[in-house]
């Protein structure tokens, strides 16, 4: 939806919604991002001549999402730290760097990865980019934090494990931020607490996109890559590792195979999981998400990454947070942070690269084919 170009009233009753799901600062930067995507220039801004060693962060794709998350969070944490940033489109470009005091803008991602000055580089740009962009970065000797999904097919994930695998230690990260919120970390311990297999359930609800939306593009992998790769990354993480394989893939849909569909999950030890995505209109709220799991002892519910309910037994733990939290701002420091040698988690390793990209295209494959698949562990003959 154009917000920009809604009535008064509708902007007005979005913004007062917005501020008590997000506050204000963070509605604001939403609003600016909106009018961020439409801007153009008569006459483009000169890049600026001088640029200190404090600004060393470079980012590929200037859209909506680099301009409200990464830049805002970055200069909310760290200040003006943005050196280059690329778009394919100059606009996007320029308009990002005119508001996050950047050093130069450029159409051309070469030049941000190529950039001596730059050691840290965060990738939004299209889907079909992201894996390309991370490989030729690792290849230059930068960290790296790619946005989701990291690679849109399999002859990419190979590439891009290879690169890492060579890569002498540079962090990757990838941004899938919901585990690293507050309410994402207390569901894990939560289930971690017992032992077990689990139920899990999401249903999710997100926008409809008009058809000619660029993420349909044969090559940018649709919404189970764009969007529902979200909630299969999420759910991995909740069985552990030894226990996870084989999973066995179920599909439901109907004419779509990218939305207004379900699809079940057994892993190998017997938790069974169940991601149902509908994306039939305007949600006025954003991503609606609801979530429930029952492992052991324990019974969870979550709505929105804002409110979570967990019983144990005869105790009952209920977590209102005043805004949501879909943990943006803390994957996207942690990235900075490792690349400073810190971080509260580690780096990416291949073998997770590899078994979260697997598991959302064999969904993708799962839902377009109609049919069951099965999706085994990693193992490193697999990118040799």
């Amino acid at each position: 939806m154009d917000y920009p170009s809604e009535s008064l009233s509708f902007k007005i009753k979005k913004t007062m919604r917005y501020v008590s799901l997000y506050g204000f600062s963070c509605t604001l930067v939403k609003i600016k991002g909106q009018y961020h995507m439409r801007k153009r220039y008569d006459q483009l801004p000169n890049p600026r001549i001088e640029c200190n060693e404090k600004k060393h962060v470079g980012i590929l794709g200037c859209g909506n999402y680099a301009f409200t998350n990464i830049a805002y969070y970055l200069r909310r944490n760290y200040g003006d730290v943005i050196r280059g940033v690329m778009d394919i489109d100059i606009n996007h470009a320029a308009s990002l760097f005119d508001e996050y005091n950047g050093c130069y803008y450029t159409d051309k991602h070469q030049d941000v990865i190529n950039d001596p000055g730059i050691d840290l580089i965060y990738i939004a740009s299209n889907h079909a980019t992201h894996a390309e962009y991370a490989i030729a970065a690792l290849q230059q000797g930068k960290y790296v934090h790619v946005e989701k999904p990291h690679v849109v097919h399999r002859e990419q994930l190979v590439r891009l494990c290879k690169a890492i695998a060579q890569s002498a230690g540079k962090v990757v990260s990838v941004g899938f931020n919901r585990p690293r919120s507050r309410i994402g970390m207390s569901i894990q311990n939560a289930l971690e607490s017992q032992s077990g297999a689990s139920v899990i359930n999401w249903f999710v609800t997100g926008h409809q996109i008009d058809p000619d939306h660029w993420y349909f593009k044969k090559e940018e992998g649709g919404r189970v890559l764009g969007n529902l790769c979200h909630w299969t990354d999420f759910t991995l993480g909740l069985v552990p590792r030894k226990n996870r394989y084989p999973i066995t893939i179920t599909p439901s849909r109907s004419a779509s195979s990218d939305c207004n569909i379900a699809v079940t999950y057994v892993f190998g030890e017997g938790t069974v999981a169940a991601i149902t995505f509908s994306a039939k209109g305007h949600t006025f709220e954003g991503v609606k998400e609801r979530f429930a799991a029952h492992r052991g002892n324990v019974l969870i519910s979550m709505d929105d990454f804002q409110l979570l309910t967990i019983e144990m037994g005869d105790k009952k733990q209920v977590t209102r947070l005043r805004t949501r939290n879909h943990g943006h701002e803390g994957s996207l420091i942690n990235s900075y942070e490792l690349a400073r040698g810190r971080g509260d988690f580690a780096a990416c390793t291949v073998d997770y690269i590899w078994e979260t990209a697997d598991l959302f295209l064999a969904t993708k494959e799962s839902l377009e084919e109609n049919r069951v698949v099965t999706v085994n562990a990693y193992a490193p003959e697999m990118i040799s």
